[in-house]
């Protein structure tokens, strides 16, 4: 299905100011490339007398051909989890780290250089430095939601795949300039919904998606909260030194207000300028990410939206007929982030606690599914690693995370216009709506652009 934006508040001209040595070549991983050729080459290339089992890949290590060359962008709380998980893994080098904080950049510097016993970790201020680096496949966006959708067109435009945290977008236009974006460059794109790659999830979604729920009818999302707001402005504090904080960098495309540290370590302001996420884009992503896979609806998303009802629940209604119900109660205690899916046949609810309900055993039809607690993001890194080496999709693909996150978005516009909207999922806009339509974008502060 094509992806259609409809805007004029956001460009996808190339950011005319970015560093003269910014421009990084086209072609897909010419390091790995150069390396496989040479084995092929065989005599073409001199070869030392003495090679070590590591370079040979041996014992347990992963031949250089093999790896994957790994730069982080924006490594705090959640990024500093993220990167443990692809530090675990051998066929990733992890080589350059860039962070508008200097304690940051240090922190994640002395943990690299810790693992692999040398000082070889580079640090960055300026995260369009790191993407000139040819030897860098793949980099970890775990920046502020500001950040990830403009920091990711960056990466794309530069050759790299990268792994993004979510929320992935701040609105809808920027959702379908995402997808659009890597699309056209043929980039990895993995959005951070792990969940996607836990057996009981993934086992709960494939009785949706294949009917055997019989017809489905109605799917439940939990969010953290339904407050959606325009976000706001605090006094003026004074600024750190640039080294130390870079605030400007901080803001990048947000729009421009004073220092703050609250701002600085507050998650409200990080969705930037304009209307903020609601707890629906936060933590209710990873829900209704679920809920979307379960309903076959990865290219597309529902069609009404109405405000929250006295009990706080949202309900989204999709072309098919198919009901999404976003509410804080009503659910059984299976731990965090709880999907339920109801069909004419049965249903079945489960969440972090890696257990599930069935209305039947007989669903589970002799299958044995993995329990797996907590929201572990190792088997989401395996399936993007595994993704940048064969060019497949992974899970949480670019054309999945769009319509997620406009379903998340075009819910919050229902709840923060407290009535019904109805959207057009084909031309991506809503129908006859222009106040609606106002919050499908917001302008990029300059220089920035995707």
């Amino acid at each position: 299905m094509p992806l259609k934006s409809n805007t004029q508040s956001i460009s996808t001209s190339p950011d005319a100011t970015a560093p003269a040595n910014t421009t990084a070549p086209s072609r897909r991983h010419p390091r790995r490339q150069f390396l496989k050729s040479a084995v092929v080459a065989g005599s073409a290339i001199a070869i030392p007398h003495i090679v070590s089992s590591t370079a040979l890949g041996l014992g347990n290590s992963v031949v250089p051909s093999d790896r994957i060359v790994l730069g982080g962008i924006g490594i705090g709380n959640r990024g500093s989890y993220d990167l443990g998980c692809f530090l675990d893994q051998e066929d990733v080098q992890f080589v350059a780290v860039c962070d508008i904080k200097e304690k940051q950049r240090q922190a994640v510097k002395n943990r690299a250089d810790l693992k692999y016993g040398n000082s070889d970790c580079d640090t960055y201020r300026d995260f369009r430095e790191l993407l000139t680096r040819d030897d860098i496949d793949a980099v970890l966006i775990a920046t502020g939601p500001n950040w990830h959708c403009t920091a990711a067109s960056y990466a794309a435009r530069a050759g790299k795949d990268m792994y993004c945290e979510k929320p992935c977008t701040k609105n809808i236009s920027q959702s379908l300039l995402l997808a659009e974006t890597m699309r056209r460059t043929g980039r990895i794109f993995q959005a951070g919904t792990q969940r996607r790659n836990l057996p009981h999830f993934a086992f709960a979604c494939e009785l949706a998606r294949t009917g055997r729920l019989g017809k489905l009818r109605t799917i439940y999302a939990h969010p953290a909260g339904m407050t959606t707001k325009m976000s706001g402005w605090v006094a003026a504090e004074a600024e750190p030194p640039k080294e130390e904080v870079d605030w400007d960098m901080y803001l990048g495309p947000a729009a421009w207000r004073p220092y703050n540290k609250q701002l600085l370590d507050g998650f409200n302001f990080e969705k930037g300028g304009g209307l903020t996420g609601g707890g629906v884009l936060e933590w209710g992503s990873h829900c209704v990410d679920l809920c979307q896979w379960a309903a076959n609806a990865d290219n597309t998303a529902p069609i009404q939206y109405d405000a929250p009802d006295e009990k706080g629940e949202l309900v989204a209604t999709y072309a098919d007929g198919v009901k999404l119900v976003i509410r804080n109660d009503g659910w059984l205690k299976l731990g965090s982030c709880p999907v339920r899916f109801e069909g004419d046949d049965g249903w079945i609810e489960t969440g972090d606690s890696g257990k599930f309900v069935l209305s039947s055993p007989e669903l589970l039809a002799g299958r044995e599914v993995q329990e797996i607690g907590g929201y572990p993001a190792t088997f989401h890194v395996r399936d993007f690693l595994d993704s940048v080496k064969t060019r497949s999709q992974p899970k949480a693909n670019a054309e999945a995370a769009c319509y997620s996150h406009i379903t998340c978005h075009a819910a919050n516009i229902a709840a923060f216009l407290n009535r019904t909207v109805k959207f057009d999922p084909v031309e991506n806009v809503f129908i006859d709506d222009a106040e609606a339509n106002r919050l499908r974008s917001e302008a990029l502060r300059e220089p920035w652009r995707i």
